[in-house]
């Protein structure tokens, strides 16, 4: 069983300088509920077909199975999801030993930006970079499923 460990920050800087990579993404949901989502995802010209479990009790860990599929099933895929899609592009940012996947959000969720870092173990310490924002991890309105439901440009001002 893969497990997937996640911490999730707003973002608060420029990132961009730092970034080695990015690619578009598009992603919908065949399921998202508070025990499992079902995703399919569009990264540049690669399919994918994604399940996950609800997150432990810190929002950190979670069981994660993805598999590539060919990439117009995955459009085909992406006509049956649930209404709301997530647009964004992901950029790579490495800093100290960890690569950090930085999402600049489109379409309803525009300003939105938000950067993960996927671990080994919750225990594990990284380098925390000047730009990272308030951390989000557990937070549902956070999640990606979420967001296709309850976009951020629709959230009530603070």
């Amino acid at each position: 069983m893969a497990q997937e460990i996640e911490r999730k920050f707003l973002v608060a800087g420029d990132f961009m300088p730092f970034a080695v990579r990015r690619a578009r993404m598009v992603q919908g949901y065949l399921c998202s509920d508070v025990e499992r989502t079902v995703r399919v995802r569009i990264c540049g010209d690669r399919g994918f077909l994604t399940v996950k479990s609800a997150a432990n009790e810190r929002g950190w860990s979670r069981y994660e199975f993805e598999q590539a599929i060919p990439p117009a099933d995955a459009e085909e895929l992406l006509a049956l999801c649930l209404p709301g899609t997530i647009d964004k592009v992901r950029h790579w940012v490495p800093v100290g030993r960890h690569t950090w996947e930085v999402d600049v959000f489109h379409g309803d969720n525009e300003g939105l930006v938000v950067a993960e870092i996927e671990l080994p173990s919750e225990e594990d310490t990284f380098t925390w970079p000047d730009w990272l924002g308030e951390e989000v991890t557990g937070d549902p309105k956070y999640y990606n499923a979420m967001l296709a439901k309850h976009p951020f440009n629709r959230w009530p001002q603070e």
